[in-house]
Order: C-alpha cells, then structure tokens, then sequence
C-alpha cells in the first residue's frame, strides 16, 4: 500500500515487564518513548540518537497494542524511511511480512491520496508528475511563447522562474514578497512573471500532469475538505513525523488537518539544524509547534554520542548566539578531545596547502581518508583545493553531480513511458520527436500541432502528423508509435516497459555517442519496472524520490586504497567524519552576501554552519582566509581583504586553539643578528 515502506503488522500486545532494547536507551529518550499519549514534540540535537528514539518509538507504540497498520512515519527520504522501519522491525523483534506501519517521504504518500481522489481534484485517472527539470522545461516553453526569450531586456531563465514559483507555493507567501525578498532584480517583471505563473498552471491542467508541488497542494486540499478530511484522519491513530525542522508551511497545514480531532502525533527535530529555507522551509515551524499544538509534551535530547566536547563546546557556543530558539546544550560522556583550530590563512591558496598538510597528518596518525571530510558553502569554495589535491595525489571524491533521472537517454526513455498512459503528453512528444534524424524544435513543433489538434486518439492521427518530419525519420518514427500502441493494449508494467525501450533502442544509439553504455543503463530501468503493478505508477515513484546514479555519468572506478571526503555543507547533513575541515569562514560567505538580507537568512547562515561542526567526530578545524581573489586563474592580482566570519565571536574563539599566518620573513630567513644592509638613492642626485 502507498508504494512506500512498511514494518510487520503483527500485533503485540503490552507486557508487564519493560523490553531490553529499552535499557539501552537513555532517560530522556526513554521519557519520549514512553509518551502516553497526544502531541509530542522530541527536540533533538546533533548526533543525540534522533533515529534510535523515533524507531523505538514507533515499536513502544506496535508493543503496546496499536495496530501497525494504523501508524504514519513520514520522513523526506525513502532510504530514511526504510531504514527506520527496518530498525523498528529489528528492535521490536517483528516478523516481516506485507502491510504494517506506513512510512514514506511526504511525496510519496500525498501522490497515493491523490491518485485516489483524482476525479474530485479534476485530475485524469492516469495524470502524470514533472519532476524539476520537466516542470522547468514547461515553463520555458511557455517563456518563449509568451515571447519574453525576444525581448531587449533581460528576462528571468527557466530555472529561477521554478525557484520562484515553488518558494512562492510552499511558502505559501505572495509572489511579490517571494520576488522583493529572494529575487529583487525580477520585481520589474512581476506582472509578466504572475501571469506565467498562471499559465504553467493552467498548462498543467490541459496536459493532465502535476508537478512535485502540486502533490502537497493537492494533498493539503483533500485533507481540509469536510468530507474527505475525516476520512483520511481516521486512517491513523498515530502520526509520525521526522526531521520536523525542514517542514514547509504546506506540510504543516497537511500534518495539522491529519491530526485536528486525533491529537496522537510526534514531530521529531532540531531548530538547530533547519537549513533548506531555499526549498520554503523555516525553522519557525519547529518553534511554533507547540502554539499549533498547546498540550503538546516537549521532550529535550542533549546527550551527545558523535562528538568530543571541545567540538560540542564549540558548537554550543555558536548556537547561543541565536535569539529565537528552543535552548539546548549538547554534552557528552566521551573523556578528553582535541580543541578545534581556528586556522587564519593568508589567501585560498594558502588555505589548501593548510588542509592537504592537516588530512596527511592526520592520515600518517591512522585516520583513513575516508574518515575525513571537507565542506563548504558551496562546491565552488573548493577549486583551488581540488587542485593542490590533484598536485600531491591525494584522492577524493566530491558529492554532488547529475542525479540519474537528469542523464538525457533516462529522461527519453521515461517520456516514452507517459506517452504510453497519456498520449496527449505534449512535452513528452517534443522530446521524443527530436530525438529523430533531422527534427529540431521547429519541425517537432509542426508534428506535434498536427497530433494535438485531433479529437479523441492522438495515435490515430499519426499518419497525418508524420508527413510533418523528413522522409529518413519516418520509418524510425513509425517504430515508436507502432510500440506505444502495443504498449496501451499490454496490462504488464514490464512487459510494456521492454517493449517501448526497443523501441527507442535506435533513436539512442543514433543520437548519442555511446550509445551502447546508455542501453545498459536503459536495461536497468526496464529490469525496475518489471517489480512495478503499473507503469504510470513507476513513472510517478521515480520522479518523487529518484535514483542518485547513472552508469554514464560514473567515472572510473577508484583503484586507490582510500579517498578524501569533499562536500557541500548542505550535501553532508545526517553524515558524519572522524576529521571535518570547513572551508572560507569569511564575511561575504558565512554568511553569504545574498543571505544578509535579514536576521532571519543570517539566522539560517549560522545554522549552516553549526551542521558542519557537528559532523566531526574527533578533530574538527576551521579555515579563514585572509586574502581572496576575484579572478583566481586570471593573471592579474585582483583581490580583496576578507573580514573573518561574524559568527566567529569572542565566545567561539575561545573554545578553540588559534592559529595565526606563518609570516612571510620566515619563509627567506632573516640576515646575521647585528648585521646593518645600507640603502641610499644618493648617487643618483650627483
């Protein structure tokens, strides 16, 4: 059910004596666990057991008779929820077996109750779901005909009017404080970007597909109805949510309408790690929980088993700046530590050296370069670094990258899918139909007006459509249309899935260079798609929570015995490393220039970098070059004197050990003690 993740359904009824799992727990996770019953909020910090106590949970609650299949886990990752229902199984000694406790990302529940309430929303049976670079595709191609991509003036490009719309939808704001608050430079076009806006919706509609924003809007919609509300409240005693702090206001609105007769809810997170505002959420959320829930219980995590406390200190320090926030002071009961360093170096350059000599140290003391890491704000802070890496021949490997459903021969072949369950999928047409020999966007347009115009089946007016494309992409052409009808007539998603690849098969070899490497990589879509009841529904799964890799996009396997860590800050939430470096602790980058708008943004900014901090295990240092530069390979020497970060206060240097440039005399050495070196222009004068 859900297409999501379940644990056993077996009911196992209270018993008098506690289980031993619970001793492993500590009193304050054992308080929350424990909960007898209404709104609980668990504030729990980094590296606290956040995981641990949301699992045990979940099986205090089976254990004490309520029914499995009655309780809600929603998380904002697949793999979390598998994972915490494999823990909840494991701890609470269920069996497994189909149905039981219900855990998936938010997506992917609100696509389940949409799907079965399509008809009462106005959606067809078979909609389909954009995923970001579909959605952006829509509203290029609704840019260029309104005519903006011919203007004289600059216009928004596609994926800043996508970064608009969804800020403006899942905050649930207007679109002109969105545009004056994030995007300040488009407030000129703010009627032409409404009326866009409006258009891609009513596009969205006509085309019979929704976008991942629209599944929460929808969702959010069926859960305040008067009717349907109730029904869907009533299908859970318990509701579950983690990671509370990356909420947005409509998931708030969602989780608020489940629960508003049934008060049996748990939100688990911490204000101090609330870093997506990008993706509309805020850590206000979290705060006002208990105004949306007076009676709820608040229950504090604090006890630490990631870090030393010199890191702790150091971090605690950092988080006591905020104003607005629910207190906590981590501590933990690990002996001894090394203190941070707080390293000042003159430029980026010097700060690369500083890290390469730290990580082979560190190495040479028997920590393993996959137990240490490097972060950033963003992936570009570590250019030069990537280079003296490459210098010393210090392997790495950096996260980030194309997810799989972005590699070019994935997305044809999942456009071939939609046009199986809805032929009227224009933007899937267009890029099918260039994938031919010779066929642009012109002539595809052409093609694709001819299959538009016809009522009823748009297949049956491909004889019309085809005179439309040059005589050498008919026959291939023919090959995909003859494919989807075959694959309209086929109930079996795999069966269907083999079909529509073969015959997509020489499109790809034609169109892309390797295209053999990409028909492997097709090979394992088609293979997924055979565990799927339906094809519309896999299509749906992929988009709301996609794979992360893609045989082409891989690149050689590493043969070395080890490799450095390199990731964004935001990348390496919920990770953790023996050794963290953090990288550019400047004014103008922590905070960020365009994130010192308001206290809000700066408050987010320090939280940042509070998550970087909290990663490190052991040893945790700290970079602030003094000197950067604007153009680093150009050949001037243009630069800039950093101001280091404000967040660096009396408070925090404190808790770590200083480290000061080397100076530069020391560097040519210095003359015999005593000895004078005369200097005169005078003879010049003569």
């Amino acid at each position: 059910m859900f297409g999501l993740h379940s644990a056993a359904s077996t009911v196992h009824a209270a018993r008098p004596s506690d289980p031993d799992w619970l001793a492993d727990l500590n009193p304050e996770q054992q308080t929350a666990v424990r909960h007898q019953g209404g709104p609980l909020l668990i504030l729990a910090g980094a590296g606290t057991g956040k995981t641990t106590t949301l699992c045990a949970r979940v099986a205090w609650l089976v254990r004490a008779g309520v029914r499995p299949e009655r309780i809600l886990l929603l998380t904002f990752t697949r793999r979390a929820a598998r994972e915490m229902l494999q823990r909840t199984r494991a701890i609470a000694a269920l069996p497994a077996g189909r149905g039981g406790v219900l855990g998936g990302t938010f997506h992917s529940v609100a696509h389940h109750f949409v799907r079965g309430h399509a008809a009462a929303l106005g959606l067809p049976s078979g909609f389909g779901v954009l995923d970001a670079g579909d959605a952006a595709d829509l509203l290029d191609l609704l840019r260029e005909e309104h005519g903006h991509a011919q203007r004289e003036q600059r216009f928004p490009k596609k994926s800043t009017l996508l970064d608009a719309y969804s800020r403006t939808v899942n905050a649930q704001r207007p679109l002109a404080e969105v545009l004056a608050e994030a995007f300040p430079w488009c407030e000129e076009h703010r009627d032409d970007i409404s009326a866009l806006f409006r258009a891609y919706t009513a596009r969205k509609r006509a085309l019979g597909v929704v976008d991942l924003d629209d599944l929460l809007i929808y969702w959010r919609a069926l859960a305040a109805d008067e009717v349907v509300g109730p029904e869907l409240e009533g299908w859970f005693d318990h509701v579950l949510i983690d990671e509370y702090q990356d909420v947005n206001r409509v998931q708030v609105d969602i989780v608020r309408s489940l629960r508003r007769g049934r008060r049996d809810v748990t939100a688990v997170g911490d204000d101090f790690q609330a870093i997506y505002g990008f993706r509309a959420a805020s850590a206000r959320h979290i705060l006002e929980f208990p105004e949306h829930f007076p009676d709820a219980t608040i229950v504090t995590l604090e006890r630490n088993y990631r870090s030393t406390q010199p890191i702790l200190d150091t971090a605690n320090a950092l988080a006591a700046q905020t104003q607005r926030t629910f207190p906590k002071r981590l501590q933990t009961n690990h002996d001894g530590g090394i203190t941070p360093e707080l390293i000042f170096c003159p430029d980026e350059s010097a700060q690369a050296s500083e890290v390469c000599d730290r990580v082979l140290a560190a190495r040479e003391r028997g920590m393993q370069l996959r137990q240490q890491a490097v972060l950033m704000r963003t992936s570009h802070d570590s250019d030069l670094l990537e280079l003296e890496l490459a210098r010393r021949r210090i392997p790495f490997v950096k996260y980030g990258g194309l997810r799989y459903l972005d590699a070019a021969h994935v997305k044809d072949l999942i456009a071939l899918f939609r046009l199986a369950d809805n032929p009227a999928d224009e933007l899937s047409w267009f890029r099918v139909l260039q994938l031919l020999e010779g066929v642009g966007p012109s002539t595809a347009r052409r093609a694709l007006d001819v299959l538009l115009a016809a009522d009823g089946d748009r297949l049956a007016a491909w004889s019309a459509a085809r005179e439309r494309l040059p005589a050498n992409a008919r026959p291939l052409a023919d090959g995909v249309v003859k494919a989807l009808r075959r694959a309209r007539d086929e109930a079996n998603a795999g069966v269907r899935a083999e079909c529509l690849s073969q015959s997509l098969a020489p499109l790809i070899t034609t169109r892309y260079p390797d295209g053999a490497l990409r028909l492997k990589d097709l090979e394992q879509l088609v293979a997924a798609a055979r565990e799927a009841s339906a094809l519309g529904h896999f299509v749906s799964e992929l988009v709301i929570d996609p794979p992360t890799s893609s045989a082409d996009l891989a690149g050689p396997p590493h043969l070395d015995e080890d490799y450095l860590v390199l990731s964004t800050i935001h990348s390496a939430k919920g990770l953790e490393w023996e050794g963290v470096h953090v990288l550019a602790l400047y004014d103008g980058n922590f905070p960020a220039c365009l994130a010192a708008g308001s206290s809000e943004t700066i408050d987010e900014e320090r939280r940042l970098l509070y998550v970087a901090m909290t990663r490190a295990r052991r040893q945790l240092h700290l970079y602030v070059p003094i000197r950067y530069y604007h153009r680093p390979a150009g050949v001037d020497d243009a630069h800039g004197y950093g101001k280091p970060s404000r967040f660096l206060t009396e408070e925090v240097k404190g808790c770590c050990e200083i480290v000061r440039p080397r100076d530069p005399t020391h560097a040519i050495g210095h003359g015999p003690a005593g000895r004078r070196v005369e200097v005169s222009v005078d003879s010049l004068f003569d």
